[in-house]
């Protein structure tokens, strides 16, 4: 079984890094393989609507997406872990979802199956504001993200009042809770 980590947080063994890397360890613990894409020291271009995709379901721009496309279509758990920028998730990991758009032309615009469909996805987040809304945004675009590269949204950890680096040590039940998360996605 393999899980791969999108992290999309540009700061490096923070809070949003820490959790993802606790929910692997829940992974591994079932003896799953695990792989962390750090968006931020990767080159990917925004979409740029040329819409080659349509044609092939390939996108026609080079960059570090070409490695990413084959490991997001392989992987049997993909977890999406972001802190929030003013409610949404870094330009980092929306750059790489919006790039999926040729994923989506694949199963949408030519009807190409889409991978096993019991592949499973969550999506960890941390903000510091304790806003209602913190995570709406970020949750749907998650899961429009799954839906097209054919993942199911399983599992969530959304964290609030988290924001200096290494506080989510300081959190309660955060660190157990995404290595439990990680564990669940990888029994399923």
């Amino acid at each position: 079984m393999k899980a791969l980590g999108i992290m999309g947080s540009p700061r490096i063994s923070g809070n949003t890094d820490l959790l993802l890397d606790e929910a692997f360890r829940g992974a591994q613990s079932q003896g799953a393989e695990t792989e962390k894409i750090m968006v931020d020291k990767l080159k990917i271009a925004p979409c740029r609507e040329y819409y080659g995709c349509l044609r092939d379901g390939n996108c026609v721009i080079r960059d570090d997406m070409d490695d990413i496309y084959p490991k997001l279509l392989e992987a049997d758990i993909v977890i999406v872990a972001s802190p929030m920028f003013f409610y949404g998730i870094t330009a980092q990991v929306k750059a790489l979802i919006d790039r999926c758009q040729a994923l989506w032309a694949r199963r949408y615009v030519l009807k190409q199956s889409p991978p096993d469909s019991a592949r499973r996805g969550a999506f960890i987040a941390v903000g510091a504001t304790r806003g209602k809304q913190l995570f709406d945004g970020s949750i749907l675009t998650v899961k429009y993200f799954f839906q097209a590269i054919g993942v199911d949204y399983a599992e969530e950890l959304l964290v609030r009042g988290v924001d200096d680096r290494g506080e989510i040590k300081e959190h309660p039940t955060a660190l157990s809770d995404a290595f439990e998360l990680g564990k669940r996605l990888a029994q399923e």
